[in-house]
């Protein structure tokens, strides 16, 4: 028998918890992300570091979005925005 769909759930949100998360991701995991996707695509001539920086995390970005394609550019934005939330 099928069960009624339940109702007290926000519209366009789902019902686990780790989709609702707000919490914004920082620079470090995206640097991080970005050599394991795109290392030998875009990122070939630079070295991943166990320290970034913000610095060195915008060098990152900017290479993404000059070598990589339409999702590298997306995870460049993404390096973007962490970087300049923890200014």
């Amino acid at each position: 028998m099928l069960q009624p769909e339940r109702t007290d759930k926000l519209p366009g949100k789902s019902g686990t918890m780790h989709d609702q998360t707000t919490e914004p991701v920082d620079f470090i995991s995206l640097y991080r992300r970005a050599f394991a996707e795109y290392g030998t695509q875009a990122l070939w001539n630079k070295r991943l570091l166990d320290a970034p920086t913000q610095e060195d995390a915008m060098v990152v970005a900017r290479a993404l979005r000059i070598e990589g394609d339409r999702e590298a550019r997306r995870l460049a934005e993404q390096i973007e925005q962490a970087c300049r939330a923890t200014f």
